[in-house]
């Protein structure tokens, strides 16, 4: 938990730092610490209306205000037209544990105010505990409402409301969707209709950063008026829904039930020994809740797939494979969710075409899409190390013949979306054309390809020599001794060409793609996987781990390009254009850390020397103590308060860019800070 006090509430630290709760459908409410909407994203209620994607923005926010006599003090702060509303001076603290909570002080009167999303339901709660001074008070409370696609604004819109009050449920039906009426309900005071009311140009500081247009209109249905005694101490409950039972929610037992989800889900890891007697014990608690929290927010139902999934990244992401493989073992292997683990597994292959698993849905018709050549190859590293956490050798069985489908199906050719995937001659992985993105590097803007990678690149045969390695070994789990040796053969084969094509002399690293000699993070790809195709005891894996730290290794992350190499870019800013240019071509990624913890480690393992053993355990007891304290301070500088961002700037101060909550750098910077 981390607890901003007043000191540290100034406007300019505070637009900078992000809270984020999710309902575990891909829906989330999500402002900065002072709870002013600094991005189009920004919302108390975005609700997925095909879970978890079409995720509209309902309820922007609330403005509250407290009127102590003829005096009117603002609890909101909202940015519009170079005016800034001076609410964030009346906060006192704020704090996110498991839900946010934001502490005011106005004259004698205290106010707190928490926020809770219904887990597994597109509602959110927010509770106001009142202790009020000596005079009669009246607080107000004025939704502020939106209907659109959360990626789009409405600019210059003026709102259709048709709205009705029942014992001071609200029904309200915005811009003629009738068929998806908004409910509210506030449990004392009463409603006071608006006519025509608009918020024109909410301005969003962070879409004018990202070159977006930065200002939209909102609606404001009308306003709660609650007067409250002289010494009454009382609790408000507001609600704002999708579901029509919203009277019925009782908000304090949601926030009740929110905190004991979380509390079972650190139980049932068993990462944390409640017994154990050290000096790191409270602080290791702390972590682990953080964590907990952190990868629970990315783990979502797609009812229409009765199965779980994980979002790639908070707020604009929906789930990607690439992401969820890489993200699979700290996201749910480590906690021990192994029956969600699963269902990640099956909603990946569920929809396997041409050998491919689909990389991701649309966000708009739920297709699936065929556009990476490493999401299936990345699947066979995700099972083997859920059979080596479950021992489930049943759904093994159950899936291996998709498994040698994805495996004749590279070796046959795979031309779907111009993936343009076969097994050469040289036994080697060819993927991609200059126009196609379908490795990692997937960054394009139109037609236009950034770093295209088409070509033998590093980490796809990497990824195809462990997934042979992975098939050896489940062909005899499942008594298929012929294609165990198949795939024994093929790997060796693969194993000499890489060796002997990939191996950079000159560098001392490997090709990124065999041709071109730009160091970058995917040679790591080699070393790093269950079954490394480069030997991590050999002089080839240690001049390569010398090269990526002394060119690549920061902080924060890995950079995607080294410095000093054609287009390398250091910030990643500006508009689409040149933020897409900048995306793989410099700027730091944490989840690549996780490569290279894995190949020290394998390195350790596969090292006989003492002396070589005992230098790499200190070098990795080094390196995590240092991503530990590095991240520690990454946690409450900026972006989501307790997650981690998608990428960093490449020099001081080294700002988090990006999506600010980010699966895979949560997942892998936690890995490490658990030392597994």
């Amino acid at each position: 938990m981390k607890k901003f006090e007043k000191e540290e509430l100034s406007l300019e630290n505070s637009l900078k730092k992000e809270w984020l709760i999710t309902n575990g459908l891909g829906g989330y409410a999500s402002s900065t610490i002072i709870g002013c909407n600094t991005r189009k994203y920004h919302g108390l209620l975005v609700a997925p209306f095909a879970a978890p994607g079409r995720r509209k923005v309902i309820l922007s926010k609330v403005d509250e205000s407290i009127q102590i006599e003829d005096r009117n003090y603002k609890l909101y702060t909202n940015m519009s037209n170079n005016y800034i509303s001076d609410g964030y001076k009346n906060l006192e603290s704020f704090e996110k544990d498991y839900i946010p909570i934001f502490s005011y002080k106005v004259e004698d009167v205290e106010i707190k105010k928490l926020i809770c999303m219904e887990y597994g339901k597109n509602t959110v709660c927010i509770l106001y505990k009142i202790k009020n001074g000596d005079k009669k008070i009246k607080l107000t409370l004025a939704p502020i409402v939106n209907y659109r696609d959360f990626h789009q604004m409405n600019t210059n819109h003026t709102f259709n409301l048709k709205q009705s009050v029942n014992r001071n449920k609200l029904i309200l039906i915005i811009d003629h969707h009738a068929e998806n009426p908004v409910y509210m309900h506030v449990n004392a005071g009463k409603y006071i209709m608006h006519e025509n009311d608009t918020f024109n140009n909410m301005y969003y500081l962070e879409e004018e950063k990202r070159g977006f247009y930065p200002e939209e209109n909102l609606a404001v249905p009308g306003r709660y008026e609650i007067e409250i005694d002289e010494n009454e101490e009382r609790d408000i409950e507001f609600v704002c829904s999708l579901e029509d039972n919203i009277e019925e929610i009782d908000v304090k037992k949601v926030i009740n039930n929110e905190i004991i989800r979380i509390r079972k889900l650190v139980l049932s890891s068993k990462l944390y020994d409640i017994k154990a007697e050290t000096k790191y014990q409270e602080k290791y608690k702390n972590m682990l809740q953080d964590y907990i929290i952190a990868t629970d927010n990315f783990v979502v139902y797609r009812p229409m797939f009765r199965l779980h999934t994980i979002i790639a990244g908070y707020p604009w992401f929906l789930d990607w494979a690439r992401d969820s493989l890489i993200a699979f073992e700290g996201t749910l292997l480590i906690p021990r969710r192994y029956e969600i683990a699963k269902e990640v597994l099956l909603t990946l292959i569920r929809d396997i075409k041409f050998g491919l698993v689909p990389n991701g849905y649309s966000g708009f018709d739920l297709r699936p899409l065929y556009n990476s050549a490493d999401s299936s190859l990345l699947l066979f590293e995700a099972i083997y190390k859920y059979y080596k956490y479950t021992n489930d050798t049943v759904f093994l069985r159950g899936i291996y013949s998709r498994l040698k489908t994805i495996i004749r199906s590279y070796i046959t050719g795979i031309d779907l979306e111009n993936n343009n995937i076969y097994l050469d001659e040289d036994n080697l992985i060819v993927s991609g054309t200059p126009e196609t993105q379908n490795t990692w590097m997937d960054a394009k803007y139109g037609d236009y390809a950034f770093t295209p990678r088409n070509g033998k690149a590093v980490e796809i045969n990497a990824l195809w020599y462990n997934a042979l390695k992975v098939m050896q070994e489940l062909s005899n789990l499942c008594d298929d001794k012929e294609s165990s040796n198949k795939y024994k053969e093929m790997a060796e084969d693969t194993k000499i060409a890489f060796t002997n094509k990939f191996y950079n002399k000159r560098r001392k690293c490997l090709y990124d793609v065999i041709g071109d000699g730009k160091i970058r993070p995917n040679q790591l790809f080699a070393l790093s996987l269950t079954f490394p195709v480069i030997e991590p005891d050999s002089e080839i894996a240690t001049n390569m781990i010398n090269v990526v730290e002394k060119k690549l290794l920061t902080d924060y992350g890995l950079r995607t390009l080294a410095k000093g190499e054609k287009n390398y870019i250091e910030i990643y800013e500006g508009d689409p254009f040149k933020r897409d240019a900048s995306y793989h071509q410099g700027p730091v990624w944490p989840w690549l850390l996780g490569l290279y913890y894995n190949s020290l480690k394998n390195m350790l393992n596969y090292t006989k020397n003492r002396t070589t053993k005992q230098q790499l355990m200190e070098k990795i007891e080094k390196f995590c103590e240092k991503t530990e304290k590095i991240f520690e301070e990454a946690f409450n500088r900026d972006g989501v308060i307790g997650s981690v961002s998608e990428i960093y700037d490449t020099k001081e101060p080294f700002n988090s860019k990006g999506t600010p909550a980010q699966a895979w750098s949560v997942a892998e910077v936690f890995r490490i800070l658990l030392r597994k």
